[in-house]
């Protein structure tokens, strides 16, 4: 049996071809345009036309039995009433709404009825607030369907307007304990239900439709699976079903997440709790990862300079690099604020463009630090952490990673664990003897902390620390 896994994530189109008998077959992975580089805005059809062309490229000539889609949380548009998008797709990186989000943050009753009630934060980059903000800006709400970009590509595959239960999760609109969307929400927006996909699971797939066959070149009928978050699939694809096993992936974003049995709502409102694919997480995230180290260098080397060749000149630095506050994005977890904006602090003449990228390395996982702290003290010590993502890429950045949690990690070889875990959910729905709960996730190499060195970021994480409180 053949499964293809078509993800659209923040920065790229992904597809996977996935074999029962020899599992992995290929990974494709394009980066939209060059031209395409705002990740808080997309056009719909554009990222869906480069999906689905790579989904044909991956499985010519290859017979497939299932389609699982894997997209991002957080994303919304508005589609007319023939599903043409009125307008671009708000990625979880848009942060139009901070004002108004801001100004609801002044009532602390509010806020915290409506992380009880969803497991998210008044923050902007829910859709609840996007959606407000839209209404602010002249829509009336009323007269649009309102989806994501991956359940937009779910309904020009299958011609459903549904969405996953788990992707319904991360939009602010979804009530986590009574498992539908929250009617005071609606009415405080200004729409209706009906406007909404219809909220279904991972297991109610649907025949892939004539046109959708013709542009990925495969047989009309065959089943379609609903998009699931790549965050909760990287869940699954990681192996970390069971109690204690912690995902760390450190993309575009960051984020760390635990497999919980119920909802789990922190006191101090510092994490989320979202619906997973297969039952709940209970995490932290954060806005400025890859991005803000891609913004760096994009700034301060000559685009000749790969990454590794920057990374070359760090280990010969002996300045304390400058502390760098990483909100080029807003601030997510743990304080939620998103308009906190980034900025480096004891920066002194001496220092050079290396000191500050070291700076900049270290301060994204500084704060992923800061809100594991908040995870740690909700859910305890992991008994493991599985790191994955584009901070692979860079050795030096991932033995950074360990030396500042000062634990063990084992490192995902796959390095694409969202893809992974959209073919265990296909595997599931095609073999029902199938358990993913029992997949213990891809063979790992152990990454083992520098204490010595774990000590020395300790003492630096103290002055991120200090400035963090002492700027908003």
């Amino acid at each position: 049996m053949n499964i293809l896994v078509l993800e659209a994530s923040t920065t790229s189109a992904k597809a996977m071809l996935y074999s029962s008998k020899h599992g992995i077959v290929r990974i494709l992975d394009r980066a939209y345009d060059t031209k395409y580089q705002d990740t808080t805005i997309h056009d719909a059809d554009f990222v869906f036309g480069q999906l689905v062309d790579l989904g044909k490229q991956i499985c010519e000539n290859q017979e497939v039995d299932i389609i699982v889609l894997s997209g991002t949380w957080h994303s919304v548009m508005l589609c007319d009433k023939g599903m043409s998008p009125v307008t671009p797709v708000f990625t979880w990186a848009y942060t139009g709404a901070q004002e108004l989000c801001k100004n609801l943050r002044k009532d602390s009753e509010y806020t915290r009825n409506f992380y009880q009630k969803t497991g998210c934060m008044v923050n902007a980059i829910y859709p609840v607030y996007k959606l407000m903000y839209l209404k602010e800006q002249g829509y009336d709400l009323a007269n649009y369907h309102i989806l994501g970009q991956g359940t937009y590509h779910y309904y020009k595959l299958t011609g459903k307007l549904e969405v996953m239960d788990s992707m319904a999760s991360g939009s602010g609109l979804f009530h986590i304990h009574e498992l539908k969307y929250d009617s005071d929400l609606l009415k405080e927006v200004g729409i209706e239900e009906h406007q909404l996909p219809d909220i279904i699971s991972y297991k109610a797939a649907r025949p892939l439709n004539k046109e959708g066959a013709r542009l990925l070149g495969l047989t009309e009928g065959i089943p379609v699976v609903p998009a699931g978050p790549d965050g909760g699939l990287n869940q699954i694809g990681a192996g970390a079903l069971a109690k204690g096993v912690m995902t760390f992936s450190v993309g575009t974003s960051g984020a760390l997440r635990l497999t919980a049995s119920r909802p789990v709502i922190s006191e101090n409102l510092s994490t989320w709790c979202y619906r997973s694919p297969s039952s709940w997480l209970s995490g932290v995230a954060t806005s400025g990862c890859c991005n803000c180290v891609d913004w760096y260098k994009s700034r301060l080397f000559p685009e000749q300079y790969s990454y590794s060749d920057i990374e070359k000149n760090l280990e010969k630095t002996t300045l304390k690099p400058p502390v760098f506050l990483p909100f080029l994005y807003g601030e997510r977890c743990p304080g939620w604020n998103d308009e906190r904006r980034a900025s480096f602090h004891e920066l002194r003449p001496e220092h050079t463009a290396i000191d500050i990228y070291q700076s900049v390395l270290e301060g994204t996982l500084y704060n992923l630090y800061q809100s594991y702290q908040e995870l740690v003290k909700l859910n305890g010590l992991p008994k493991k952490i599985r790191l994955s993502g584009g901070i692979l890429n860079s050795a030096y950045w991932t033995q950074m990673c360990a030396d500042i949690f000062r634990m063990e990690m084992e490192v995902d070889e796959t390095k694409q664990s969202s893809l992974m875990g959209g073919a265990l959910l296909g595997m599931a729905l095609l073999d029902k003897s199938f358990n993913l709960e029992e997949y213990q996730g891809m063979a790992s190499r152990i990454l083992t902390p520098d204490l010595d060195k774990g000590l020395i970021y300790q003492e630096r994480y103290e002055s991120y620390l200090k400035h963090y409180h002492q700027v908003l």
